[in-house]
């Protein structure tokens, strides 16, 4: 429908055009009505009319200058339909000169009015199309240029082509900003004109809208961020889901304008991963490997946290912590590779304590899929909420169940004092418990013998030392309990099949 607004300083006009034509019969409705020209020259800048039937003789503003005054100050002015009550041809040529599209006496004949508006309804559409055509051909033009540029193709031609369609000076200062949206582009270039003054935007290969930010925009950074952040929250009230709007640094010339769509397509990734809507701009990456050194203390705190039990307390740390993640825009990938850390050493401290990791795990991937298949920040805080919040209670458990196996402590004790001096009658001492019975609860429970369990475990850390530090033969022994060197070496080659030196020379060849 089109709009048509009615401007008479007599009410009773008013009510008859309204009731008694037919508007909607031809394609218009009726947006606005007004008893003075001041008060329609206000409307027509508010609700932007097609058409105007207004009374030639008014107060203040009369219909002629009413005309006069929308052709001054409006880029696109309605169309007038001019009424009087005196049939004088001067009224007639003075509205014409000032492009009124029609004039009828007062009062106005049925028929006659009825043609005049099939007549401008037809007219109206005709160049509403002939505008859109003209916009479309526009619109491809500046794409064809700006998807060669993104490409990466520069040449001094295409950089004048460019220069020329988009009304840019040659080492203008510039900025790129995209929309990540659903819009057509249609609906989004009246709002761009509404906040930028101008229309400056683009389409990239992926459908996303792009804006060439122009010196007259980056002049004032709070000009630029005060209309960025209009669009942002109109488009989102529009659309009623998040739209990111991403902006790049500012650059010089036309030849920039490649890298600057890279940047803000960085950021735009970045964001959507995330699920958040909101103007993010790429100079704040710059802070972001500094702040990603932060993540530690994040992931130490739910670590310990789980450790302890504290289940009440979890839900709050992943919330802080994911909170701190998304505000500082760290990748969505580097958080995931410390969440498989913490993955790890959870699942370690369980199978520490006897219990089953992989059970967790399989849960963890029945409800969320794999970890690393996951690519938005709301199904990752929920994969680490139920990865805590389960291993918690699982620990627990184990816990409970542990404490009255007095084997269980036995073993822990081994594993981490086995570089000192020990022997199955102290542990048995230190765990008041009778050494024969302690001998066959450790073998149940291990599989081995103490001596030989023992020996193992400084075996494999005797082989861990051998391969990755440059340590002596005689000071590794030292280091995993052998004091006396010759024993550790027979102790070594019985295990694995070869001396010390021989097995260090060989991970110093594979090394290499």
């Amino acid at each position: 429908m089109l709009n048509v607004l009615l401007v008479d300083d007599e009410p009773w006009v008013l009510e008859g055009l309204r009731t008694m034509v037919t508007w909607e019969k031809y394609g218009f409705q009726v947006c606005g009505e007004a008893l003075n020209g001041t008060d329609a020259l206000r409307q027509i800048q508010e609700y932007h009319p097609e058409l105007v039937i207004t009374d030639m003789h008014m107060p203040v503003l009369n219909g002629i200058e009413l005309i006069e005054q929308s052709n001054l100050l409006l880029s696109k002015p309605p169309k007038f339909v001019v009424l009087s009550g005196y049939d004088d041809f001067s009224y007639a040529r003075a509205a014409m000169r000032q492009r009124a599209a029609g004039y009828l006496l007062k009062p106005v004949d049925d028929e006659e009015m009825g043609a005049l508006l099939n007549k401008l309804s037809r007219k109206i559409h005709d160049e509403i199309t002939a505008e859109e055509d003209q916009k479309k051909t526009q619109l491809l033009a500046v794409n064809h240029v700006i998807n060669r540029l993104l490409q990466g193709e520069y040449n001094r031609d295409l950089e004048r082509q460019a220069g020329e369609t988009l009304k840019l000076q040659w080492e203008e200062e510039i900025g790129v900003a995209l929309i990540e949206n659903v819009f057509d582009y249609r609906e989004l270039r009246p709002k761009l004109i509404k906040h930028f003054g101008v229309d400056t935007g683009f389409q990239d290969r992926d459908g996303k809208t792009g804006i060439i930010l122009q010196s007259s925009i980056l002049f004032s950074e709070g000009r630029l961020e005060e209309a960025i952040n209009g669009l942002q929250k109109e488009l989102s009230e529009m659309s009623n889901q998040p739209v990111i709007i991403a902006v790049s640094n500012k650059m010089s010339g036309i030849r920039s304008i490649r890298e600057m769509y890279l940047q803000a397509l960085e950021v735009v990734r970045m964001k959507r991963r995330q699920g958040r809507g909101g103007v993010f701009y790429f100079r704040d990456l710059r802070r972001t490997k500094q702040r990603q050194g932060m993540h530690k203390d994040k992931f130490k705190l739910l670590y310990e946290t789980v450790q302890a039990g504290k289940t009440e307390a979890i839900l709050v740390c992943v919330k802080e912590s994911f909170s701190y993640f998304m505000d500082n825009l760290l990748e969505i990938e580097f958080v995931k590779a410390k969440v498989a850390d913490l993955e790890f050493s959870l699942c370690r401290l369980i199978a520490e304590m006897n219990g089953k990791p992989d059970a967790l795990m399989e849960d963890l991937r029945n409800t969320h899929g794999n970890l690393d298949d996951i690519g938005e920040y709301g199904v990752l805080e929920k994969y680490v909420c139920q990865l805590c919040a389960q291993a918690a209670e699982g620990l627990s458990d184990l816990m409970q169940q542990n404490e009255s196996n007095t084997i269980f402590h036995v073993i822990q004790y081994v594993d981490r004092e086995y570089r000192n001096k020990l022997q199955l009658q102290d542990l048995a001492r230190h765990f008041h418990m009778n050494a024969t019975y302690l001998g066959q609860l450790f073998k149940k429970n291990t599989g081995k013998p103490f001596n030989e369990y023992l020996n193992e475990r400084r075996i494999e850390e005797a082989k861990r030392l051998l391969k990755r530090t440059q340590m002596k033969i005689s000071d590794v022994a030292v280091r995993v309990g052998y004091p006396n060197t010759d024993y550790f070496i027979n102790k070594f080659k019985l295990q694995t099949g070869v001396l010390p030196s021989v097995y260090k020379n060989d991970a110093g060849n594979k090394q290499m």
